[in-house]
């Protein structure tokens, strides 16, 4: 298992003493990967330039790659983490470099990272086969993600190679929180120490209320802590937000657009900078520091406060974005408990019943209730708002098989390709599915309970049909469509409810029915 990324990266800057970090950060990955070789490649408008390479350090900023070219072109094509377990000289992907056949690379791995502007992907490189390991891959993309967002930002703002170590100090701080509570207490007291504030805060934008309101400072006065929120288009510091910019007060006992004078004569603060948070063009917040003394602020301080306060802010929408994944997870798990706990309601009343029409009728609800259960039982493991369908399928398939079919001789086969739905699309074709097995079984199979049932999925860009097929009784030479039973007529309307088509007939033998319609990107 790869260790915790956050921790490795933290002794990696620390490592850097001051450096930009690059190479010790790309030597960590590659040592908690039990890489062979890694190389990282910068983003350029007409290639792919190496950046850093272990093994050839000498062809760092001469050797270019054409873009969209190797793992590293497709990395960057699809934003994802790009695996070769094995046999990667026959990978069609791979690139061949004057010095591939140096070493008999046998596996490779590629992360693509998203910048200030700037985009980046490291490849590791393994001398043996490798085993996918697609959680550890997402965690360790985001950490290094996040220090080469804090690197491009330092880079563009021309404050590298950070001599005084603010940026690899702070980077530091920061990868060792995981909530925003966290980063920014960190952060006011790394800043107030770093530059011998007297006071350090944080506000943060409420979109609901539009006001500025205090998160964090070290202070550690009372009345200060319970300062009141700022109405954004109010204030020293809704101004630096509101523009953009940081905005500087020579001293803020004698300006007259500065709020809370009483308080500032108290705790004896006098001139102040007030940086705004800012992550990709959105500004989420501002840092105030107050000096004790009457001062002008340096352009090297400023530059160095505004990079510590863009990395905090992607610090900050990533550790919110962590936060929301948990309780989007959580959620998700909470509606599939409680569908299961009206399933269970249901098996009990069935249980009860005398009455076999009834009996039919309690046991397709509970096979609808647990279809859509299914649905949030993979949004709980997996993505928070796309489900892949070969996936569900499967996920139906296991619960048709433990529920009504223990013990037959019905085999089931998931084939073909597999595609993500938004969670709507998703759940009605859940529903579709779990109608289509259910129909199969019954019509098909009856009393024989021996035969097979086959779903296929093709995917042609956007277009995705999948069909059911069992090769059970087939269908009545005077089957009408348009006389369906319950089940087919809640499939049809379900097809319409997704601008598609349903159709089912006897082909070869077998009986299919098949379901076509366009996938969306997102609800």
């Amino acid at each position: 298992m790869v260790p915790n990324p956050h921790e490795i990266l933290k002794l990696a800057l620390r490592d850097a003493q001051g450096a930009d970090g690059l190479g010790p950060i790309a030597r960590a990955a590659m040592q908690a990967w039990e890489a062979d070789t890694v190389d990282w490649l910068v983003d350029q408008p007409d290639a792919l330039e190496w950046l850093y390479s272990h093994d050839h350090g000498d062809l760092v900023g001469r050797m270019r790659m054409a873009k969209g070219a190797g793992l590293a072109g497709q990395a960057m094509r699809t934003q994802a983490p790009v695996w070769v377990l094995d046999a990667l000289e026959d990978h069609e992907e791979d690139a061949k470099l004057p010095f591939s056949a140096e070493r008999p690379y046998q596996a490779s791995l590629a992360f693509p990272l998203e910048g200030d502007q700037s985009a980046s992907v490291l490849v590791l490189r393994f001398l043996q086969p490798l085993v996918q390991q697609d959680e550890a891959a997402e965690r360790w993309r985001e950490a290094l993600e996040s220090f080469w967002m804090g690197f491009t930002t330092a880079r563009r703002h021309q404050i590298e190679p950070d001599p005084e170590g603010v940026l690899t100090e702070v980077s530091e701080t920061l990868l060792g929180s995981q909530y925003p509570e966290e980063i920014l207490q960190h952060l006011v007291q790394f800043t107030a120490r770093r530059f011998s504030y007297k006071v350090v805060t944080v506000r943060l934008l409420d979109e609901k209320t539009q006001s500025l309101v205090l998160r964090a400072t070290q202070s550690g006065n009372r009345a200060y802590r319970r300062k009141a929120a700022l109405p954004f288009g109010t204030s020293i510091a809704g101004q630096a937000m509101r523009e953009k910019r940081t905005v500087t007060v020579l001293d803020v006992q004698e300006d007259e657009t500065y709020v809370g004078h009483d308080l500032a004569e108290e705790q004896g603060l006098r001139s102040m900078v007030c940086v705004p948070l800012t992550v990709f063009e959105r500004t989420i917040g501002v840092m105030s520091c107050y000096t004790a003394e009457r001062r002008q602020f340096t352009t090297e301080e400023v530059r160095a406060l505004e990079a510590l306060a863009r990395q905090a802010a992607v610090s900050i929408e990533h550790a919110r974005l962590q936060v929301r994944t948990t309780l989007m997870q959580e959620m998700h798990h909470r509606v599939k408990n409680n569908l299961q706990q009206v399933a269970s309601l249901l098996r009990l009343q069935m249980n009860q019943s005398q009455d076999h029409h009834v009996d039919e009728a309690l046991g397709d609800s509970l096979g609808r209730i647990l279809a859509i259960a299914s649905v949030h039982d993979l949004l709980s493991r997996d993505d928070l708002d796309h489900v892949g369908l070969r996936s569900l399928a499967e996920n139906l398939i296991q619960h048709t098989s433990q529920s009504i079919l223990r013990g037959s001789g019905i085999r089931f086969q998931v084939q073909g390709d597999d595609t993500s739905l938004s969670t709507s699309q998703a759940t009605q074709v859940a529903l579709i599915l779990n109608e289509l097995i259910l129909n199969a079984v019954e019509h098909g199979f009856g009393m024989d309970q021996s035969g097979d049932i086959h779903v296929t999925v093709e995917v042609d860009e956007t277009q995705v049909d999948v069909w059911v097929s069992n090769n059970g009784s087939q269908l009545p030479e005077n089957f009408n469509e348009q006389e369906l039973g319950l089940g087919l007529q809640i499939v049809n309307s379900l097809a319409r409810a997704l601008r598609g088509t349903f159709t089912i007939k006897n082909e070869l033998g077998w009986t299919v029915a098949h379901l076509s319609f366009t996938r969306t990107s997102g609800e």
